[in-house]
């Protein structure tokens, strides 16, 4: 897992550090010169605008100005205040305006179509939450020291940030009395294959088996999907219930059982105890009946139970602290809009914290979706994904995660590591499809493939 600090944290390891400050700041212009060389292929006989600000952000550019010159740039810097509303010529633009600390609003001027390495977080762009205020400048790549920000990887950063590279300088981010007890990653490969564990050799179907109940008469495509993709993602055996449908549309390797439509979680929950984990809502509908069968369900069955799309929605705001209650794990999975059901308000600015709060009101583990995943245990520590892309803006995609969570689950994983691990995956399935036409289905059918192109 990569570290991820606030603004805030990072200045209390700053304050902690045993290293002087000027020996940091050189480590930082280091890493800074390095970068530049690298994105213009060369040293000597480039032209680097440095644009600087008053603080250590601007002494790293003014410093990384210094061992540029040395190895041959030929190097302007310009102090923020003075620097004009066009750069002028230049192999690479250095935007060392502002730090992780700025409030405001900021443009970076023109830089007459240079490429742009910024320092620590484009200036203008929040390093808490990742908005950006006035025009900031789109880097090619930002050099970030000692933990990414969660502004690179939210909201407006990613866009602003280009390629991140992160610097060791020396600094420890990881010091519990230091940056607090709730800590924030960023999910890799190598974490998934750790949480996720393999298989035995005596291991047999029920060992990873999943209850999927989703879809609703003549609808069960969101079923399908979430059937699919359990079986795809590991789960040795798939249960289905479309409550009301005898012969719903399903896997030919998943086993269906016909529940009646108003009251199935009776049945469901007859032998729960056979299955590692539970999928409820993905195209459930939304009757009174059905939001009163999913709330028994949730207040009877003691299996970890991965809620989703319509079992959200039927949740809604009146039953949150409900879920509290729970006999067994319960994983949330809301979109922004599922998110205001729940909560009454949408996620507003800081994701971070949504993610957080709706976790402890409620006692689960939630994945707020988005371009960047939010997944938030409910003692505050927050995982990040950042795996997949726009391909995954398309219809029954959220169903397909659903499935793969289970199965993580079922496989023994955590439901915390079950949840950020699905996510990763699912980003990562997406990524091996097309750039354009990729339909939910496709995602699915590639979680194998995904799953072996995990590096550790």
């Amino acid at each position: 897992m990569l570290p991820v600090l606030t603004p805030s944290q990072m200045a209390a390891v700053d304050a902690a550090a045993t290293v002087d400050e000027d020996v940091l700041i050189g480590r930082a212009a280091a890493a800074v010169a390095r970068t530049a060389i690298d994105l213009m292929g060369g040293a000597y006989g480039r032209r680097v605008i440095v644009v600087a600000g008053p603080g250590n952000n601007g002494a790293d550019g003014r410093v990384a100005a210094g061992i540029l010159r040395r190895r041959g740039v030929r190097v302007v810097v310009h102090d923020l205040a003075d620097a004009p509303a066009v750069l002028g010529p230049a192999d690479l633009v250095v935007d060392a305006a502002f730090g992780t600390g700025f409030r405001g609003t900021y443009s970076f001027p023109d830089p007459d179509g240079a490429p742009v390495l910024a320092v620590d977080v484009p200036s203008g762009v929040s390093g808490l939450t990742g908005l950006a205020s006035g025009e900031p400048a789109h880097a090619v790549a930002t050099v970030t020291f000692a933990a990414l920000k969660p502004g690179l990887l939210l909201h407006d950063g990613p866009a602003h940030a280009g390629e991140v590279v992160l610097a060791d300088i020396g600094l420890d981010v990881e010091d519990a009395e230091v940056v607090g007890p709730r800590r924030v990653h960023l999910v890799t490969d190598a974490d998934v294959l750790a949480w996720v564990p393999d298989r035995t050799d005596d291991d047999h179907k029920w060992r990873h088996a999943v209850r999927v109940v989703a879809g609703s008469p003549g609808m069960s495509g969101a079923a399908l999907l979430c059937a699919t993709a359990a079986l795809r993602a590991g789960a040795g055996y798939v249960r289905l219930t479309v409550p009301g449908d005898d012969r719903p549309d399903a896997p030919v390797e998943a086993v269906v059982e016909p529940l009646a439509e108003d009251d199935w979680a009776e049945g469901v929950g007859t032998d729960a105890d056979r299955f590692g984990c539970l999928a409820i809502g993905p195209g459930l509908g939304r009757a009174d009946a059905t939001a009163g069968q999913v709330r028994v369900a949730l207040r009877t069955i003691d299996r970890p139970v991965v809620v989703d799309g319509d079992g959200l929605w039927v949740i809604g705001d009146s039953t949150v602290d409900a879920l509290h209650a729970r006999p067994g794990p319960t994983v949330l999975t809301p979109h922004d809009g599922e998110f205001e059901r729940l909560t009454g308000g949408p996620p507003g600015d800081d994701r971070i914290d949504a993610a957080r709060g709706l976790a402890g009101d409620t006692g689960a583990v939630v994945l707020l979706k988005g371009p960047t995943t939010v997944v938030a245990d409910p003692g505050g520590d927050v995982l990040l994904v950042r795996s997949g892309d726009a391909r995954l803006a398309t219809a029954g995609t959220g169903d397909v995660l659903t499935g793969t969570i289970a199965a993580l689950v079922a496989a023994g994983a955590s439901p915390f590591h079950a949840a950020a691990a699905g996510a990763h995956l699912h980003g990562r399935a997406a990524l091996l499809g097309p750039d354009r036409g990729l339909v939910a289905g496709d995602v699915a059918e590639a979680l194998p493939a995904a799953w072996a192109s995990l590096v550790d």
